[in-house]
């Protein structure tokens, strides 16, 4: 008995369920100005019980934001602050913002602030 093989086409299709397009460069450039806005505000950053200044948190979050780019999870700033700069991804703690002698507030929440004030131009 003779076996024949059949070749057949592979058919590969793009599963796009669940997963982030690109990172816009308007997006990028939005979020780059955050990140600098905290970086400039003086204000300190906690992160899993520990306080840091702003600069080593901009340099953290920003090591967050390429990895979440690189993966294609993130789209616009909103899911940058909701997935990177609001919590922590090892421990799940939330991060916290505190300037000056202000009592401290979710990062989130202070990020979405200074996003509201970017996007007004003040």
């Amino acid at each position: 008995m003779k076996i024949k093989y059949l070749t057949l086409p592979i058919l590969m299709l793009a599963v796009t369920s669940g997963m982030a397009a690109d990172l816009s460069p308007a997006s990028r450039t939005e979020i780059n100005a955050l990140l600098n806005r905290l970086a400039s505000s003086g204000c300190q950053f906690n992160r899993n019980g520990s306080w840091y200044t702003p600069v080593d948190a901009k340099t953290h979050l920003a090591r967050k934001l390429d990895y979440l780019i690189e993966k294609k999870q993130v789209e616009n700033t909103e899911q940058f602050i909701d997935l990177a700069a609001s919590s922590s991804s090892s421990s799940g703690k939330n991060y916290q913002v505190r300037c000056g002698t202000q009592q401290a507030v979710a990062s989130g929440v202070w990020l979405k602030g200074e996003l509201q004030a970017l996007r007004a131009g003040k």
